[in-house]
């Protein structure tokens, strides 16, 4: 073995770690910096358990940004979604439906809508980016209309207030997030229906050579990301407890970024379920503990405005990369490359 050979392979071994678990090493760096310089109020329970129980409804909705974009197309409509479906679902029970029944409404109101944007993408042949921004743009006239600018208050439930609560002193919110990332995780990197997706955003030709519809997997996908936003909604509700028409479309882009630059780690160059939830949590932790170190309040947007154009930028890169070291034909390029 020679000398130069010898010492490229800890740098490839070095590049490969920090390119599969960066996000993962600059979350531990994050909270460590934080809890140096806030060691009385960051690294506390309250604090992490507040964390957790805020951002896990933007975990939710980034989540079901993610499957759609694992066919290369955007669902635009999520944060619409979610904000229809947290004035519905408290509006229905002050008109005298039981939370139960409630919630089914706006669960199945979720489905249609993400099949209503499968369609228009997949039939009609509408760019989903157009589609989506135009039934979110429908939702939200939609829910004003409904609301007439004005809060929506009922007396709701303990049993529908207990569903934001904690179980062994773990917000259930956050449960939520593993059980769907846990089942996003075996559908996409175990079953036929994950690997299909990821034909699809990779070679939609290729695809449908090979008998994998479009209309059929990514009308699916489209309609799995409308009932996960509709989810978080319900959820989201049990928090605030007063229904919103303005509450919804501030969780899109987080959404967003937290999806593209997951696709930076675990799986670089394509999207993938845990690289989506670290993302969540590096945004969130940076996010609290810019706070807590006195930011003003639009530090915020600045941030994850800049991480978005980041994140785009490091997943392009990263998927050009992938493509270069021999990808196989069912790992996707990221929806990003769409933007860049």
């Amino acid at each position: 073995m020679s000398v130069s050979t010898a010492t490229k392979r800890p740098r490839t071994t070095a590049a490969q770690i920090i390119s599969v678990w960066g996000l993962l090493l600059l979350l531990v760096a994050l909270i460590a910096l934080f809890s140096a310089l806030k060691p009385d109020t960051f690294p506390t329970y309250f604090n992490m358990r507040s964390i957790i129980n805020n951002k896990a409804i933007q975990a939710m909705l980034a989540l079901a940004v993610f499957v759609p974009m694992t066919a290369n197309h955007f669902d635009l409509s999520v944060g619409y979604m979610l904000g229809i479906a947290q004035v519905l679902v408290i509006g229905l029970q002050a008109q005298g439906l039981n939370w139960p029944e409630a919630a089914g409404l706006v669960l199945l109101l979720g489905a249609l809508v993400g099949l209503c944007n499968g369609v228009l993408v997949t039939v009609v042949g509408i760019d989903s980016f157009i589609a989506t921004l135009g039934t979110g743009t429908l939702l939200y006239g939609l829910n004003a209309w409904y609301t007439g600018g004005q809060q929506v208050v009922a007396t709701l439930p303990d049993s529908f207030l207990g569903l934001s609560g904690a179980w062994l002193g773990i917000p259930l919110p956050a449960i939520y997030v593993l059980v769907l990332s846990l089942a996003m995780w075996v559908v996409f990197e175990f079953m036929p229906l994950g690997r299909h997706l990821y034909v699809l955003g990779a070679n939609p030709k290729a695809a449908e050579l090979n008998g994998i519809s479009a209309r059929r997997y990514a009308t699916g996908a489209f309609v799995v990301s409308g009932f996960v936003s509709a989810f978080a909604g319900v959820i989201l509700q049990s928090q605030l407890q007063v229904g919103q028409s303005s509450v919804g479309q501030e969780y899109l882009l987080p959404a967003f970024t937290a999806a593209l630059l997951g696709a930076t780690s675990i799986r670089p160059g394509r999207v993938n379920v845990w690289g989506t939830v670290l993302a969540v949590a590096v945004l969130a932790v940076t996010v609290a503990g810019l706070n807590q170190l006195g930011a003003p309040f639009f530090v915020e947007p600045l941030f994850n405005g800049a991480m978005l154009i980041l994140a785009v930028g490091l997943a392009v890169t990263a998927a050009k990369r992938r493509v270069k070291l021999g990808a196989t034909s069912s790992d996707q390029p990221v929806a990003a490359s769409r933007t860049a």
